[in-house]
Protein backbone atom coordinates (compact mmCIF):
# COMPACT_ATOMS: atom_id res chain seq x y z
CA UNK A 1 0.00 0.00 0.00
CA UNK A 2 1.69 3.15 -1.28
CA UNK A 3 2.12 5.45 1.58
CA UNK A 4 2.49 8.90 0.56
CA UNK A 5 -0.09 11.62 1.08
CA UNK A 6 -3.67 9.91 0.38
CA UNK A 7 -5.30 11.53 -3.47
CA UNK A 8 -8.77 9.50 -2.69
CA UNK A 9 -11.32 11.45 -3.12
CA UNK A 10 -12.43 13.75 -0.36
CA UNK A 11 -10.46 12.02 2.16
CA UNK A 12 -7.18 12.96 0.20
CA UNK A 13 -7.98 17.00 0.97
CA UNK A 14 -9.57 16.89 4.56
CA UNK A 15 -6.13 14.51 5.42
CA UNK A 16 -4.09 17.60 3.98
CA UNK A 17 -5.78 19.71 6.12
CA UNK A 18 -5.45 17.77 8.88
CA UNK A 19 -1.50 17.23 8.14
CA UNK A 20 -0.97 20.80 8.49
CA UNK A 21 -2.52 20.96 11.88
CA UNK A 22 -0.34 17.88 13.12
CA UNK A 23 2.57 19.61 11.36
CA UNK A 24 2.36 22.93 13.25
CA UNK A 25 1.35 21.06 16.68
CA UNK A 26 4.89 19.27 16.00
CA UNK A 27 6.90 22.71 14.92
CA UNK A 28 5.35 23.92 18.43
CA UNK A 29 6.73 21.29 20.02
CA UNK A 30 10.03 21.20 18.47
CA UNK A 31 10.42 25.23 19.71
CA UNK A 32 10.35 24.05 23.34
CA UNK A 33 12.65 20.79 22.53
CA UNK A 34 9.70 18.21 22.78
CA UNK A 35 10.07 16.36 19.49
CA UNK A 36 7.97 13.56 20.23
CA UNK A 37 5.52 11.67 17.80
CA UNK A 38 3.73 10.12 20.51
CA UNK A 39 3.09 13.41 22.46
CA UNK A 40 2.27 15.27 19.03
CA UNK A 41 -0.79 12.47 18.28
CA UNK A 42 -2.19 12.75 21.53
CA UNK A 43 -1.94 16.91 21.60
CA UNK A 44 -3.55 16.46 17.69
CA UNK A 45 -6.13 14.38 18.82
CA UNK A 46 -7.22 16.93 21.32
CA UNK A 47 -7.54 19.60 19.38
CA UNK A 48 -9.43 17.52 16.27
CA UNK A 49 -12.25 16.02 19.01
CA UNK A 50 -12.33 20.10 20.11
CA UNK A 51 -13.57 20.77 16.70
CA UNK A 52 -15.66 18.36 16.27
CA UNK A 53 -17.18 19.07 19.26
CA UNK A 54 -20.03 21.37 17.43
CA UNK A 55 -21.25 18.34 15.83
CA UNK A 56 -21.18 16.12 18.73
CA UNK A 57 -23.43 18.25 20.76
CA UNK A 58 -25.75 18.38 17.82
CA UNK A 59 -25.72 14.62 17.52
CA UNK A 60 -26.66 14.21 21.65
CA UNK A 61 -29.10 16.34 21.83
CA UNK A 62 -30.83 14.53 18.95
CA UNK A 63 -30.38 11.52 21.03
CA UNK A 64 -32.21 13.12 24.02
CA UNK A 65 -34.79 14.54 21.86
CA UNK A 66 -35.21 10.74 20.72
CA UNK A 67 -35.89 9.81 24.44
CA UNK A 68 -39.17 12.06 23.93
CA UNK A 69 -40.29 11.05 20.75
CA UNK A 70 -39.48 7.31 20.16
CA UNK A 71 -42.58 6.40 22.06
CA UNK A 72 -44.82 8.77 19.39
CA UNK A 73 -43.30 6.90 16.95
CA UNK A 74 -43.21 3.71 17.88
CA UNK A 75 -47.05 4.58 18.90
CA UNK A 76 -47.48 5.35 15.82
CA UNK A 77 -45.85 2.19 14.06
CA UNK A 78 -47.92 0.16 16.31
CA UNK A 79 -50.60 1.95 15.16
CA UNK A 80 -50.27 0.93 11.67
CA UNK A 81 -48.89 -2.15 11.84
CA UNK A 82 -50.11 -4.98 9.72
CA UNK A 83 -51.11 -3.11 6.87
CA UNK A 84 -47.75 -2.52 5.42
CA UNK A 85 -49.81 -3.58 1.73
CA UNK A 86 -51.99 -0.41 2.54
CA UNK A 87 -50.82 2.62 0.44
CA UNK A 88 -52.87 5.12 1.51
CA UNK A 89 -52.29 3.93 4.94
CA UNK A 90 -48.45 4.28 4.57
CA UNK A 91 -48.25 7.71 3.62
CA UNK A 92 -50.70 8.41 6.47
CA UNK A 93 -48.36 6.84 9.05
CA UNK A 94 -45.83 8.70 6.96
CA UNK A 95 -47.47 12.21 7.47
CA UNK A 96 -47.83 11.85 10.89
CA UNK A 97 -44.66 10.67 11.62
CA UNK A 98 -43.38 13.51 9.77
CA UNK A 99 -46.05 15.73 11.89
CA UNK A 100 -44.10 14.11 15.14
CA UNK A 101 -40.51 14.98 14.03
CA UNK A 102 -41.37 18.46 12.88
CA UNK A 103 -43.23 19.40 16.69
CA UNK A 104 -39.78 18.38 17.60
CA UNK A 105 -37.90 20.35 15.17
CA UNK A 106 -35.31 17.12 14.36
CA UNK A 107 -34.68 15.19 10.66
CA UNK A 108 -35.29 11.91 10.82
CA UNK A 109 -32.11 11.62 9.61
CA UNK A 110 -30.28 13.55 12.33
CA UNK A 111 -28.21 11.69 14.01
CA UNK A 112 -27.12 9.89 10.83
CA UNK A 113 -26.21 13.30 8.93
CA UNK A 114 -23.76 14.32 12.14
CA UNK A 115 -22.19 10.76 11.64
CA UNK A 116 -21.61 11.30 7.47
CA UNK A 117 -19.94 14.34 7.93
CA UNK A 118 -17.37 13.03 11.01
CA UNK A 119 -16.99 10.24 8.91
CA UNK A 120 -14.54 11.73 5.91
CA UNK A 121 -12.81 13.19 9.03
CA UNK A 122 -12.18 10.84 11.27
CA UNK A 123 -11.06 8.22 7.77
CA UNK A 124 -8.65 11.29 7.18
CA UNK A 125 -7.16 11.19 10.85
CA UNK A 126 -6.47 7.66 10.57
CA UNK A 127 -4.11 8.48 7.15
CA UNK A 128 -2.39 11.62 8.76
CA UNK A 129 -1.76 8.92 12.22
CA UNK A 130 -0.66 6.23 9.68
CA UNK A 131 2.26 7.73 7.68
CA UNK A 132 3.23 10.69 9.71
CA UNK A 133 6.32 11.78 7.63
CA UNK A 134 4.31 12.37 4.45
CA UNK A 135 2.21 15.45 6.35
CA UNK A 136 4.74 16.39 9.02
CA UNK A 137 7.51 18.30 7.95
CA UNK A 138 10.42 17.77 10.91
CA UNK A 139 9.83 14.23 10.32
CA UNK A 140 9.99 14.18 7.10
CA UNK A 141 13.44 15.92 6.81
CA UNK A 142 15.09 13.46 9.49
CA UNK A 143 14.56 10.67 6.60
CA UNK A 144 15.71 12.54 3.65
CA UNK A 145 19.44 12.57 3.46
CA UNK A 146 19.33 8.35 3.76
CA UNK A 147 15.88 8.23 1.62
CA UNK A 148 18.13 10.22 -1.23
CA UNK A 149 21.19 8.44 -0.81
CA UNK A 150 19.60 5.00 -1.35
CA UNK A 151 17.83 6.14 -4.51
CA UNK A 152 20.67 7.01 -6.05
CA UNK A 153 23.06 4.13 -5.21
CA UNK A 154 22.84 1.49 -7.80
CA UNK A 155 21.71 -1.81 -7.07
CA UNK A 156 19.49 -1.16 -4.25
CA UNK A 157 15.82 -0.56 -6.16
CA UNK A 158 15.26 -4.63 -5.65
CA UNK A 159 16.35 -4.90 -2.17
CA UNK A 160 13.95 -2.05 -1.20
CA UNK A 161 10.92 -3.50 -3.22
CA UNK A 162 11.59 -6.52 -1.07
CA UNK A 163 12.58 -4.56 2.54
CA UNK A 164 8.66 -2.61 1.21
CA UNK A 165 7.10 -5.94 1.14
CA UNK A 166 8.67 -7.32 4.27
CA UNK A 167 7.15 -4.53 6.25
CA UNK A 168 3.75 -4.95 4.43
CA UNK A 169 4.29 -1.86 2.12
CA UNK A 170 3.63 -2.05 -1.06
CA UNK A 171 5.66 0.45 -3.66
CA UNK A 172 5.52 0.94 -7.52
CA UNK A 173 8.23 2.97 -7.73
CA UNK A 174 11.48 3.70 -6.00
CA UNK A 175 11.29 7.13 -4.67
CA UNK A 176 12.86 9.92 -1.80
CA UNK A 177 9.11 10.03 -0.53
CA UNK A 178 8.38 6.16 -1.70
CA UNK A 179 11.69 4.63 0.58
CA UNK A 180 10.68 7.12 3.59
CA UNK A 181 7.35 5.37 3.65
CA UNK A 182 9.17 2.16 3.75
CA UNK A 183 12.05 3.28 6.74
CA UNK A 184 9.27 4.85 8.70
CA UNK A 185 7.98 1.21 9.18
CA UNK A 186 11.11 -0.25 10.05
CA UNK A 187 11.46 -1.92 13.34
CA UNK A 188 15.18 -2.04 15.15
CA UNK A 189 16.10 -5.34 13.69
CA UNK A 190 15.38 -3.92 9.82
CA UNK A 191 17.49 -0.51 10.62
CA UNK A 192 20.73 -3.29 12.01
CA UNK A 193 19.87 -5.48 8.61
CA UNK A 194 19.81 -2.01 6.24
CA UNK A 195 23.26 -1.37 8.18
CA UNK A 196 24.62 -4.43 7.22
CA UNK A 197 23.19 -4.80 3.57
CA UNK A 198 25.01 -1.11 2.80
CA UNK A 199 28.16 -1.01 4.81
CA UNK A 200 29.36 2.12 3.28
CA UNK A 201 26.10 4.06 4.57
CA UNK A 202 26.44 2.48 7.91
CA UNK A 203 26.94 5.88 9.94
CA UNK A 204 24.02 7.34 8.05
CA UNK A 205 21.85 4.77 8.54
CA UNK A 206 22.62 4.78 12.38
CA UNK A 207 22.17 8.59 12.94
CA UNK A 208 19.16 8.19 11.15
CA UNK A 209 18.15 5.89 13.26
CA UNK A 210 18.93 7.87 16.46
CA UNK A 211 17.17 10.51 14.85
CA UNK A 212 13.91 8.89 14.33
CA UNK A 213 13.98 7.36 17.78
CA UNK A 214 14.39 10.11 19.60
CA UNK A 215 10.82 11.18 17.88
CA UNK A 216 9.31 8.01 17.62
CA UNK A 217 9.80 6.64 21.12
CA UNK A 218 6.74 7.22 23.78
CA UNK A 219 6.94 5.85 27.10
CA UNK A 220 9.72 3.22 25.90
CA UNK A 221 7.28 2.29 22.97
CA UNK A 222 8.51 2.70 19.34
CA UNK A 223 5.34 4.28 18.09
CA UNK A 224 5.71 2.51 14.81
CA UNK A 225 5.65 -0.89 15.51
CA UNK A 226 2.91 -3.10 16.59
CA UNK A 227 1.66 -4.63 19.90
CA UNK A 228 2.36 -8.02 18.80
CA UNK A 229 5.83 -7.53 17.23
CA UNK A 230 6.99 -5.75 20.34
CA UNK A 231 5.16 -8.73 22.79
CA UNK A 232 7.16 -11.03 20.73
CA UNK A 233 10.72 -9.26 20.93
CA UNK A 234 10.46 -8.07 24.42
CA UNK A 235 9.30 -12.18 25.17
CA UNK A 236 12.59 -13.52 22.84
CA UNK A 237 14.83 -10.87 24.86
CA UNK A 238 13.29 -11.48 29.31
CA UNK A 239 12.25 -7.42 28.87
CA UNK A 240 9.06 -8.11 30.83
CA UNK A 241 8.76 -4.61 31.19
CA UNK A 242 8.84 -3.66 27.69
CA UNK A 243 6.45 -6.63 27.47
CA UNK A 244 3.65 -5.31 30.01
CA UNK A 245 3.93 -1.61 27.91
CA UNK A 246 3.19 -2.94 24.67
CA UNK A 247 -0.22 -4.90 26.39
CA UNK A 248 -1.43 -1.82 28.21
CA UNK A 249 -1.75 -0.42 24.48
CA UNK A 250 -4.86 -2.73 23.52
CA UNK A 251 -6.08 -2.89 27.15
CA UNK A 252 -5.98 0.32 27.63
CA UNK A 253 -7.54 0.64 24.07
CA UNK A 254 -10.72 -1.88 25.21
CA UNK A 255 -11.24 -0.09 28.61
CA UNK A 256 -11.43 3.65 27.51
CA UNK A 257 -13.82 2.53 24.50
CA UNK A 258 -16.11 0.81 27.35
CA UNK A 259 -16.30 3.68 29.41
CA UNK A 260 -16.93 6.04 26.30
CA UNK A 261 -20.37 3.65 25.95
CA UNK A 262 -21.18 4.19 28.93
CA UNK A 263 -21.15 7.69 29.04
CA UNK A 264 -23.58 7.58 25.89
CA UNK A 265 -26.84 9.12 27.18
CA UNK A 266 -29.91 6.27 26.86
CA UNK A 267 -33.08 7.06 25.62
CA UNK A 268 -35.12 6.14 28.94
CA UNK A 269 -38.33 6.83 27.96
CA UNK A 270 -37.65 4.06 24.87
CA UNK A 271 -36.08 1.65 27.33
CA UNK A 272 -39.47 1.51 29.47
CA UNK A 273 -41.28 1.71 26.25
CA UNK A 274 -39.85 -1.58 24.74
CA UNK A 275 -40.70 -3.41 28.14
CA UNK A 276 -44.48 -3.01 27.20
CA UNK A 277 -44.00 -3.46 23.68
CA UNK A 278 -41.37 -5.46 23.11
CA UNK A 279 -38.08 -5.25 22.10
CA UNK A 280 -36.43 -2.09 20.82
CA UNK A 281 -34.18 -3.05 17.48
CA UNK A 282 -32.60 -0.03 17.54
CA UNK A 283 -31.51 -0.55 21.75
CA UNK A 284 -31.26 -4.37 20.93
CA UNK A 285 -28.55 -3.22 18.27
CA UNK A 286 -26.92 -0.39 20.11
CA UNK A 287 -26.45 -2.69 23.04
CA UNK A 288 -24.40 -5.51 21.29
CA UNK A 289 -22.11 -2.68 19.14
CA UNK A 290 -21.63 -1.11 23.03
CA UNK A 291 -20.54 -4.89 23.94
CA UNK A 292 -18.29 -5.42 20.69
CA UNK A 293 -16.92 -2.33 19.98
CA UNK A 294 -14.21 -2.44 23.19
CA UNK A 295 -13.24 -6.00 22.50
CA UNK A 296 -12.49 -4.71 18.42
CA UNK A 297 -10.30 -1.94 19.74
CA UNK A 298 -8.37 -4.34 21.70
CA UNK A 299 -7.98 -6.55 18.81
CA UNK A 300 -6.85 -3.27 16.20
CA UNK A 301 -4.50 -1.59 18.70
CA UNK A 302 -2.88 -5.27 18.95
CA UNK A 303 -1.95 -5.42 15.34
CA UNK A 304 -1.96 -1.73 14.32
CA UNK A 305 1.29 0.24 15.24
CA UNK A 306 1.45 1.73 18.99
CA UNK A 307 0.52 5.26 17.28
CA UNK A 308 -2.42 4.11 16.15
CA UNK A 309 -3.58 2.85 19.70
CA UNK A 310 -2.30 6.46 21.27
CA UNK A 311 -4.63 7.86 19.33
CA UNK A 312 -7.60 5.44 19.76
CA UNK A 313 -7.49 5.55 23.34
CA UNK A 314 -6.80 9.63 23.38
CA UNK A 315 -9.71 9.69 21.47
CA UNK A 316 -11.92 7.84 23.65
CA UNK A 317 -10.74 9.50 26.81
CA UNK A 318 -11.18 12.80 24.79
CA UNK A 319 -14.41 11.74 24.06
CA UNK A 320 -15.43 10.43 27.61
CA UNK A 321 -14.65 14.02 28.86
CA UNK A 322 -16.44 15.50 26.01
CA UNK A 323 -19.65 13.44 27.04
CA UNK A 324 -19.53 14.42 30.85
CA UNK A 325 -19.83 17.91 29.97
CA UNK A 326 -22.40 17.48 27.39
CA UNK A 327 -23.73 15.33 29.74
CA UNK A 328 -24.39 17.79 32.18
CA UNK A 329 -25.58 20.73 29.82
CA UNK A 330 -28.31 18.07 27.82
CA UNK A 331 -29.36 17.47 31.55
CA UNK A 332 -30.05 21.32 32.07
CA UNK A 333 -31.90 21.53 28.85
CA UNK A 334 -35.49 22.57 29.08
CA UNK A 335 -36.74 20.38 26.04
CA UNK A 336 -40.23 21.60 26.41
CA UNK A 337 -38.63 24.92 25.42
CA UNK A 338 -36.07 23.52 22.91
CA UNK A 339 -39.46 22.08 20.95
CA UNK A 340 -40.92 25.48 21.23
CA UNK A 341 -37.80 26.68 19.58
CA UNK A 342 -37.54 24.05 16.79
CA UNK A 343 -41.07 24.53 15.67
CA UNK A 344 -40.72 28.48 15.61
CA UNK A 345 -37.52 27.74 13.15
CA UNK A 346 -39.53 24.85 11.15
CA UNK A 347 -42.08 27.16 10.57
CA UNK A 348 -39.70 30.07 9.52
CA UNK A 349 -38.74 27.01 7.05
CA UNK A 350 -42.34 27.02 6.00
CA UNK A 351 -43.03 31.08 5.79
CA UNK A 352 -40.27 30.77 2.72
CA UNK A 353 -41.96 28.34 1.56
CA UNK A 354 -45.20 29.75 1.54
CA UNK A 355 -47.30 27.62 4.17
CA UNK A 356 -48.69 28.32 6.66
CA UNK A 357 -46.93 27.62 9.65
CA UNK A 358 -50.17 26.88 12.01
CA UNK A 359 -50.89 23.93 10.37
CA UNK A 360 -47.48 21.88 11.44
CA UNK A 361 -48.07 22.84 14.95
CA UNK A 362 -52.40 21.88 14.81
CA UNK A 363 -51.01 18.41 13.04
CA UNK A 364 -48.20 17.80 15.76
CA UNK A 365 -50.88 18.56 18.19
CA UNK A 366 -53.45 16.81 16.90
CA UNK A 367 -50.74 13.75 16.60
CA UNK A 368 -49.91 13.94 20.15
CA UNK A 369 -53.50 13.88 21.26
CA UNK A 370 -54.57 10.77 19.34
CA UNK A 371 -51.56 9.26 20.71
CA UNK A 372 -50.71 10.23 24.13
CA UNK A 373 -54.51 9.74 24.89
CA UNK A 374 -54.99 7.75 27.92
CA UNK A 375 -56.68 4.04 27.75
CA UNK A 376 -60.23 3.35 29.31
CA UNK A 377 -60.01 2.44 32.99
CA UNK A 378 -59.82 -0.84 33.51
CA UNK A 379 -62.94 -2.30 35.36
CA UNK A 380 -61.92 -4.17 38.83
CA UNK A 381 -63.92 -7.60 39.33
CA UNK A 382 -65.86 -6.34 41.68
CA UNK A 383 -67.20 -3.45 39.77
CA UNK A 384 -68.02 -5.99 37.35
CA UNK A 385 -70.06 -8.06 39.43
CA UNK A 386 -72.24 -5.17 41.33
CA UNK A 387 -72.91 -4.23 37.82
CA UNK A 388 -73.96 -7.87 36.32
CA UNK A 389 -76.45 -7.82 39.91
CA UNK A 390 -77.82 -4.43 39.44
CA UNK A 391 -78.44 -4.86 35.36
CA UNK A 392 -80.17 -8.36 36.72
CA UNK A 393 -82.14 -6.61 39.33
CA UNK A 394 -83.83 -4.43 36.89
CA UNK A 395 -84.64 -6.84 34.03
CA UNK A 396 -85.88 -8.97 36.96
CA UNK A 397 -88.40 -5.86 37.89
CA UNK A 398 -89.35 -4.87 34.81
CA UNK A 399 -90.90 -8.26 33.83
CA UNK A 400 -94.11 -10.33 34.85
CA UNK A 401 -92.85 -13.46 33.07
CA UNK A 402 -91.46 -16.62 35.30
CA UNK A 403 -87.91 -15.80 35.88
CA UNK A 404 -85.24 -18.35 33.47
CA UNK A 405 -88.60 -18.79 31.10
CA UNK A 406 -87.95 -18.21 27.34
CA UNK A 407 -90.63 -15.76 27.69
CA UNK A 408 -88.85 -13.72 30.62
CA UNK A 409 -85.51 -14.02 28.70
CA UNK A 410 -87.60 -12.37 25.41
CA UNK A 411 -89.02 -9.90 27.56
CA UNK A 412 -85.54 -9.18 28.73
CA UNK A 413 -83.98 -8.53 25.36
CA UNK A 414 -86.44 -6.59 24.21
CA UNK A 415 -86.35 -4.66 27.71
CA UNK A 416 -82.45 -4.07 26.54
CA UNK A 417 -83.38 -3.00 22.84
CA UNK A 418 -85.55 -0.71 24.05
CA UNK A 419 -83.16 1.02 26.66
CA UNK A 420 -80.54 1.17 24.47
CA UNK A 421 -82.58 3.28 21.81
CA UNK A 422 -83.29 5.85 24.19
CA UNK A 423 -79.45 6.57 24.60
Amino acid sequence: MLLTKSTTFLIGPIASILGYIMNAIFWLQSQIGLENIGLCIILFTIVIYFLLMPLTIQQQRFSKLSGRMNPEIQAIQKKYKGKEQDQAAMMKMNEETKAVYAKYGVHPMGSCLQMLIQMPILFALYRVIWNIPAYVTSVRDAFMPLAEKLVAATGTHEYLTELATSVNVRISEVTNLTVIDVLYKLAPSHWAELAAQFPDMSDLILSTQDKVDHMNYFLGLNIADAPASIISSAMAAGSYLLLVGALMIPILAALTQWLNTKLMPTAGDTQQNSKKDGPDTMATTMKTMNTVMPLMSAVFCFTLPVGMGIYWIAGAVVRSIQQVVINKQIDRLDIDELIKKNIEKENAKRAKQGLPPQKITNTAKMTTKTIESPKKPQITEENRKAKIEKSTEYYKSHTTAKQGSLAAKAQMVKQYNEKNAKK
